[in-house]
């Protein structure tokens, strides 16, 4: 039995087999074939072996996903039957003597370097889709299967090194009991990902996918940050009854799901939930969230290679504003960039993303996009409580922008008989470290706050929050950020405005107690957290809240402060 030690990214016990999630190794070795008829004949297997999987990939993928995520299958499979393609493949097996690997991936990178140099848009995506179909025919030539998580049919535990926001869409909850990662923390997109589907997950293990063959027992245990592979008997029965302790739990917490949250001294706040497609919405209504704080919807346009119609946007939008009956809506535009590409838009690589062209600011450059978003946004206000967020605004011109195009294309909406609510909020995220010092400005503009505590932290204390070797500096009780959070909440305030958080601190049970204590409003957060924070707060005083607050805010260190919270709550 081996053990490994990771960080808990996503509560609860998991119990299945392996199934790794990694890129297998597609090197070979240019050779010359003494039989080219036979050479085409394997190289024609594999392309029918290549055309079986797709078929059944995409009728799944249509299944349980709809139309547009299976239309990429579609052009896969195209690009599988084109004689353009194929024919060039046989002819150089046939005539160079090479075998089936070599023509078919000469020919394949002549056609993508071509295809890539094209004006036209359409035709540079297809490049992508002959890489794709490509690596599959050369994965059956080599005899190596490729991983596809849309495909799982049986209970199994995820392997990965990472997992992308992408991967993470195809994941089916009913087979994928939990994950385990050798990167990422707990605000990685794949534990945020996790705790929204309601499964444990331990990331960060730094050696799960060499520790960890297909079809081991594991056990992913997402309270402690262990790992267990091939475990005895006995390790088996004592966590079957670790699982039996934390659902009872559970069910205790679940008797609050219709109270409203009310700290022991009567002070209400509102517990939200962050969510990344209408499919969260169950999520969100069985644990009782009192509205949704983050609406990411990025996810909209991932995992599929165009942009999402106005059409379809708008639908998404409309059911989740319907689905949450009257309760607040926080939409966030279009936060693509960082750790999340959309690769059909072909953007320019950037040294450190994470600084670069990415949310509002490709936005308001790539206005056809943004307005097409903000008008589907107008189009669903009327289903329920709308409140809009513009993400990354690191100055009052940027925000103004923003307002203004929404306005545009609100009035152009009323110009076309279109109904749109007349009480929309219009806030933003302060997660640049010169939006919460400059918070007081911002208050007389705009309608709300959301503190994204994932990148304020990480830009505070310049330490990429992806990178395991400045783990150590992400720092969520660090008096310097207490004091912007508590600089941005106090702005709102004084404005008669309210302030939320919608990063992970918003569910950290550490961070909570203080939170309360510094008066914010809103906490927004994965929905599985909500009845475990709700329950922590309905024994704390708000009162005595803030005194802990202005300790702590006066405190030199993270560890001072957490040994504070510590001694006071527990």
């Amino acid at each position: 039995m081996t053990f490994l030690n990771g960080i808990a990214a996503s509560n609860g016990i998991a119990m299945a087999k392996a199934y790794r999630l990694v890129e297998p190794d597609l090197n070979f070795e240019k050779k010359t074939v003494e039989d080219s008829t036979a050479e085409v004949e394997r190289f024609r297997q594999a392309m029918a072996k290549a055309k079986s999987e797709l078929e059944l990939i995409r009728e799944r993928a249509e299944q349980e996903l709809g139309a547009d995520k299976a239309a990429i299958f579609e052009a896969h499979l195209l690009v599988l039957n084109d004689p353009e393609l194929n024919t060039p493949i046989e002819d150089k097996i046939k005539s160079e003597n090479v075998n089936a690997e070599a023509a078919l991936k000469e020919t394949a990178d002549m056609f993508v370097t071509m295809f890539e140099q094209m004006d036209n848009e359409y035709m540079r995506e297809r490049a992508a889709d002959i890489r794709d179909v490509t690596k599959r025919v050369l994965a059956h030539l080599l005899g190596v299967q490729l991983a596809n998580p849309s495909m799982i049919s049986e209970e199994v535990i995820i392997v990965a090194d990472d997992l992308t926001p992408s991967d993470t869409a195809q994941l089916n909850k009913q087979y994928v009991k939990g994950f385990t990662t050798n990167i990422g923390g707990r605000t990685s997109h794949s534990a945020i990902m996790a705790r929204s589907m309601e499964i444990p997950a331990v990331v960060g293990t730094k050696t799960a996918t060499e520790e960890i063959n297909n079809g081991d027992f594991v056990i992913v245990d997402g309270l402690k940050g262990e790992v267990h592979i091939n475990p005895t008997p006995e390790l088996v029965d004592q966590y079957k009854k670790v699982h039996e302790d934390y659902e009872k739990q559970k069910s205790e917490w679940a008797k609050l799901v219709n109270e409203p949250t009310v700290s022991a001294d009567g002070h209400h706040v509102e517990l939200a939930a962050n969510i990344g497609t209408p499919n969260d919405l169950k999520g969100v209504i069985d644990n009782g969230g009192e509205g949704i704080g983050l609406y990411r919807t990025e996810f909209l346009y991932m995992g599929r290679d165009q942009l999402p119609t106005e059409e379809e946007q708008f639908e998404a939008y409309k059911a989740v504003l319907e689905g949450m009956n009257g309760k607040p809506v926080v939409v966030r535009t279009l936060d693509i960039g960082g750790d999340k590409e959309l690769p059909y838009l072909q953007l320019p690589k950037e040294l450190n993303p994470f600084l670069g062209f990415r949310a509002i600011r490709l936005c308001l450059e790539e206005q056809g996009i943004f307005r097409t978003q903000l008008r589907a946004l107008l189009r669903a206000s009327i289903y329920g409580n709308l409140k809009i967020m513009f993400p990354m605004i690191a100055t009052l011109n940027e925000f103004r922008e923003a307002k203004a195009i929404l306005e545009e294309e609100k009035q152009k909406l009323i110009a076309e008989g279109q109904q749109v609510a007349d009480n929309i909020e219009l806030g933003i995220m302060v997660e640049i470290p010169s939006t919460a010092v400059l918070a007081d400005q911002f208050a007389k503009e705009v309608d709300f706050f959301s503190i994204g505590t994932n990148d304020l932290i990480q830009y505070t204390m310049a330490a990429d929050r992806m990178n395991q070797r400045v783990s150590y500096l992400y720092q969520p009780y660090s008096p310097s950020i207490l004091r912007l959070v508590k600089m941005v909440i106090d702005a709102a305030h004084a404005e008669g405005k309210w302030a939320g958080m919608c990063g992970e601190m918003a569910g950290d049970e550490t961070a909570i107690p203080v939170l309360l204590g510094l008066g914010l409003d809103e906490f927004s957060m994965s929905a599985t957290s909500i009845l475990k924070a709700r329950s922590l707060i309905k024994g704390l005083k708000k009162s005595d809240m803030e005194q802990l607050a202005q300790e702590v805010l006066n405190m030199q260190t993270t560890e001072q402060v957490v040994e504070a919270i510590n001694k006071r709550i527990k």
